[in-house]
């Protein structure tokens, strides 16, 4: 569903999608992303040829690895938000399914950074479907907005899947930064570039 997404968003960028084997509800612990990782290295190099490679997880699995053995651009979802929302504010509300904030939030974002923690009823991306979960995911967005917020960056990929941005904006009225657009922006910048 995300590779469509991004070709919806950006027409001119053709996308092959795969899953993370044997891993039905994701990553949202550190354990899952530790298993993630060699299946995600795995699968990329045999896509090698690319014009770039999305890792679509705010936690950036296997993404540092990638760009060291590949020669292609690599992207993952929590930088490409991070990037995208410090355009937009200076104090920064994370969302996602975790506890903690993925890592590249905490990289990238410092001491701008706002995290509450997961919302109400999401303990993995599967909750997210659910009418307690959405719910949640907008309560828990108003909590930053309320914490001093001017922009939300979704963390957790799972929140694209559902198309919850435009729900958290008009419910806060802040922007909210969609982390499968925002990959999809930098995956088409490196689209654009091969082509020259």
């Amino acid at each position: 569903m995300h590779g469509a997404l991004i070709e919806q968003y950006y027409p001119m960028v053709h996308t092959t999608s795969y899953c993370i084997e044997d891993q039905p509800s994701g990553i949202h612990s550190p354990e899952t992303k530790a298993l993630a990782i060699p299946k995600i290295i795995k699968l990329a190099k045999e896509h090698r040829d690319a014009a770039a490679i999305v890792i679509s997880c705010c936690d950036d699995p296997a993404v540092r690895e990638l760009r060291e053995e590949l020669s292609i651009p690599v992207f993952g979802a929590g930088q490409s938000v991070c990037a995208v929302a410090q355009t937009y504010g200076t104090k920064i509300g994370i969302l996602g399914i975790t506890e903690y904030a993925p890592g590249p939030y905490h990289e990238l974002l410092g001491n701008r950074l706002i995290n509450l923690g997961r919302p109400k009823h999401v303990t993995c991306t599967l909750d997210l479907m659910t009418e307690a979960g959405r719910k949640g995911v907008i309560e828990k967005a108003q909590e930053l907005k309320n914490h001093g917020a001017d922009v939300i960056a979704l963390a957790c990929t799972g929140m694209s899947t559902i198309k919850i941005a435009g729900a958290i904006e008009e419910q806060c009225g802040l922007p909210v930064i969609d982390p499968v657009m925002a990959e999809g922006l930098f995956a088409c910048y490196a689209c654009l570039r091969s082509e020259k």
